[in-house]
């Protein structure tokens, strides 16, 4: 198995498309306790961390075959594990927190339905002007910012200097500071309910 501790992820997804029991193992070796901090982070429940993560596994081994890695091997397994979260909360518990969050945050007093024009307006807009961000600082800032992922792992599955990482979600930041204005005060809140 040294063989294994050596490969890339790029490698390592490679050979788990041919159900290599190794580079599966590998990959749980390597992943596991990542993720797991990932999942109690987000759940603040040890056990159901867990079971997320080993949920998340079993997954991956049974469709060894199928997934197709559109981005890294890391990108899927923590967007997996935040989409099984999101996807065990009921809808109306998730959508009743946020709008509760949202509506403290926004100003007391007014209408449900303005609320919630005011944050979908505001989340189009962000969205928009993330999406004009160069390509490779807006896939960081998102990595960072919508995956939760430390500039630490950032910088290892993009094979770059976390001082690079560091410099491109600054950059990103202070390039939305200038086109959303006062906007942009709002930008880390909206990001913590997108990622509730």
């Amino acid at each position: 198995m040294p063989l294994y501790k050596t490969c890339s992820d790029q490698e390592l997804s490679s050979f788990l498309a041919q159900e290599d029991g190794d580079a599966f193992a590998e990959i749980y070796n390597r992943y596991w306790a990542l993720l797991f901090r990932h999942a109690r982070r987000m759940t603040k429940d040890d056990d159901l961390a867990k079971d997320i993560v080993q949920d998340v596994f079993v997954s991956l081994w049974d469709k060894a075959t199928e997934i197709q890695f559109n981005f890294s091997l890391s990108s899927y397994l923590y967007s997996t594990v935040r989409n099984r979260i999101l996807n065990m909360y009921d809808k109306e518990k998730v959508r009743s927190n946020y709008l509760s969050s949202l509506t403290e945050f926004i100003s007391h007093g007014e209408n449900m339905t303005d609320h919630l024009l005011r944050e979908r307006q505001l989340s189009a807009r962000i969205e928009h002007e993330i999406s004009l961000l160069p390509r490779k600082m807006r896939t960081i800032f998102e990595m960072s910012r919508k995956e939760n992922m430390s500039y630490k792992v950032i910088a290892a599955d993009l094979e770059l200097s976390d001082n690079t990482v560091k410099k491109q979600i600054s950059n990103a930041i202070k390039i939305l500071r200038l086109k959303l204005g006062t906007l942009i005060s709002l930008l880390s809140a909206i990001l913590y309910l997108i990622n509730f």
